[in-house]
């Protein structure tokens, strides 16, 4: 279980914020832009596990003897996606470092978290797995709470490897169609050529995007000195280094001024954006920051 049952009563009274609802399928519990009626019968669609039964019309079953769902005009469902980055960057700090939860762990219960908001809504759910430029595993798309444990079993699964290459994994998640909606990257962004491409590409299908970037404290103040042999952790590169306070001073300044960039970038481009240190309890993250940057309402 990536959280307790106290925590999961409080984020199914959320919803996913979206500046436009999606011509969703199948009814969920929020309302669309569109004019109409929430009573005013659309059309019908095959019934899907995790469903709502009330919205099952029980005279074409009969005649049919196929279950379909009542869909109607005003109400509809948000498509929602989390991609979630798995390359070996996202397994830090080593275990026993107290400074800060493991950047994995913290970053799948984000993705537990937003899923769980996802299917008590009733909108249809999909986690994406991306390691080493590609979709390495895939949960959904899946409705309803009755999907909970599955998602969460799919989350425990999951363990950070390999290489990091965002803009590769996001491109070739889109060679599976899929419908526009809302997408959510959770990610340290320590790739070398960044997620802007990849990104872009999902935005010019229709859907909205949202980035949640995850650090550790140490990546942005690192507590080092001295002359140090630096190993990056995902090719294995060597750099020798001498480490004194103006350098350190240096470092923090560059790493501020790239979170301040990206969060410029991604204002500039309609992405919401926000940035994530580890040591904040993740719960917090959710219920309260979360909130406050308007990914969830």
């Amino acid at each position: 279980m990536l959280f307790d049952e106290s925590t999961l009563r409080k984020l199914n009274q959320l919803t996913l914020a979206a500046s436009r609802i999606r011509a969703g399928g199948l009814q969920g519990d929020r309302r669309s832009t569109r004019r109409g009626s929430s009573v005013e019968f659309a059309d019908y669609r095959n019934y899907a596990p995790g469903d709502d039964l009330r919205r099952l019309d029980w005279n074409i079953y009969a005649r049919l003897e196929r279950p379909f769902i009542k869909l109607f005009e005003e109400e509809e469902d948000l498509s929602v996606t989390i991609l979630l980055d798995g390359s070996r960057s996202m397994d830090w700090p080593e275990p026993g470092s107290q400074d800060g939860l493991h950047k994995f762990t913290y970053a799948r219960r984000l993705a537990a978290g937003l899923g769980a908001v996802a299917l008590a809504s009733g909108d249809p759910l999909s986690v994406l797995f991306l390691q080493g430029g590609r979709v390495a595993a895939e949960y959904g798309p899946s409705r309803g709470q009755a999907a909970l444990s599955r998602l969460f079993g799919f989350l425990d699964g999951l363990r950070p490897d390999g290489l990091t290459d965002l803009n590769a994994a996001l491109r070739q998640a889109l060679v599976k169609p899929r419908r526009a909606g809302l997408v959510v990257l959770i990610s340290d962004l320590l790739s070398p050529e960044g997620c802007e491409s990849g990104l872009r590409e999902w935005m010019g299908r229709s859907h909205e995007a949202t980035l949640v970037h995850v650090l550790a404290p140490d990546e942005l103040n690192p507590p080092l000195a001295g002359d140090l042999q630096l190993v990056d952790m995902e090719t294995g590169y060597e750099q020798d280094v001498s480490l004194d306070g103006g350098l350190r001073s240096l470092y923090r300044e560059r790493a501020q001024a790239w979170v301040q960039a990206t969060r410029a970038d991604c204002r500039k481009r309609g992405i919401r954006y926000l940035d994530l240190l580890t040591n904040l309890p993740w719960d917090q993250a959710l219920l309260l920051e979360m909130r406050r940057a308007g990914i969830v309402k």
